[in-house]
């Protein structure tokens, strides 16, 4: 949900897929659940070399299963699930990136 900042700079609620705890068998649903976790302003700070995306497209692939069940690779428990992606800039200060490309 998008909200004016009180410097005229719209912010976003910055959510999160969280992993509840290792599996067994097929990972469901209720072994993650969504986080909202503060807020982001929709702007790199000034004189930053950063980037803000916008995910578009988030891969579900399955080698994320077993990196569900508790072994040297897994995720931990009550953190965030990483994977891969395709985001587009919404702002930036990097001169290699400028809004609307496609990372």
């Amino acid at each position: 949900m998008a909200s004016g900042g009180g410097d005229n700079e719209l912010e976003v609620s910055n959510k999160q897929v969280i992993f509840k705890d290792y599996v067994s068998g097929f990972p469901k649903e209720s072994d993650m659940y969504l986080k909202t976790n503060g807020t982001i302003k929709l702007k790199v700070p000034e004189g930053s070399n950063g980037l803000l995306v916008k995910n578009l497209y988030l891969s579900c692939d399955p080698y994320m299963r077993n990196r569900m069940k508790k072994s040297t690779d897994s995720l931990v428990p009550g953190s965030p699930i990483v994977g891969f992606g395709v985001a587009k800039v919404v702002d930036s200060g990097n001169p290699k990136f400028k809004k609307g490309d496609l990372v």
